[in-house]
């Protein structure tokens, strides 16, 4: 078994530690590194090994740290990603070192996981397209519901902030969805010119 094969079993037994389930019984975060590892395959086809398995390591062990341990609000929010960035990314160097991966690659993958170099680094920005899609693939109507107190501005304000972080092969990719027809219109008026002024 190569390093790399090694690597992808140590990550998905992470995974498999989640609490949280799939309706089908899964880890929801096995579930979820299918699905950021199937749309970087889709933004990238020629994606190598590392990358994939970097895309696997999107959400590593998450569950240990959930949202509550930090303050409400935005500032607590914030606290909340920066905090996972850094817990991924050495979880993710960590197992793939442990696994025989380089420690050049291995430190790829941690950079790409942090999410440093956003629009300037390739991988990284190919994990945060991929995070996206997902996001609006299966995430968008729960986190619609979660926040229906949010006023119809507020969603497309987010949505239109989320789009400009996309790179123009993801947006494709995105337009190409089916949405259901409540999440489909927010973002058409995310999309929508800004009326002259």
């Amino acid at each position: 078994m190569d390093a790399y094969q090694r690597a992808r079993e140590l990550v998905d037994a992470a995974h498999g530690a989640d609490p949280g389930r799939t309706p089908d019984g899964r880890p929801a975060e096995l579930a979820y590194a299918d699905a950021v590892e199937r749309w970087v395959v889709a933004i990238s086809p020629e994606a190598d090994p590392v990358l994939r398995l970097a895309a696997r390591c999107q959400h590593l062990e998450r569950w240990l740290t959930p949202r509550s341990l930090f303050p409400e609000g935005k500032p607590g929010y914030l606290a909340w990603r920066r905090s996972l960035y850094v817990k991924q990314a050495e979880r993710a160097r960590q197992i793939l070192l442990e696994a025989g991966v380089s420690p050049a690659e291995a430190d790829d993958a941690a950079t790409w996981v942090s999410k440093t170099g956003l629009k300037s680094n390739p991988g990284t920005q190919t994990l945060e397209d991929a995070a996206v899609l997902v996001f609006l693939e299966s995430e968008i109507l729960r986190f619609h519901g979660q926040h229906a107190d949010y006023p119809r501005a507020k969603f497309v304000d987010i949505l239109r902030k989320t789009w400009r972080k996309m790179s123009p092969r993801a947006q494709d990719l995105a337009r190409g969805m089916e949405l259901p027809e409540a999440v489909a219109s927010l973002v058409r008026e995310a999309l929508a010119p800004s009326p002259a002024s």
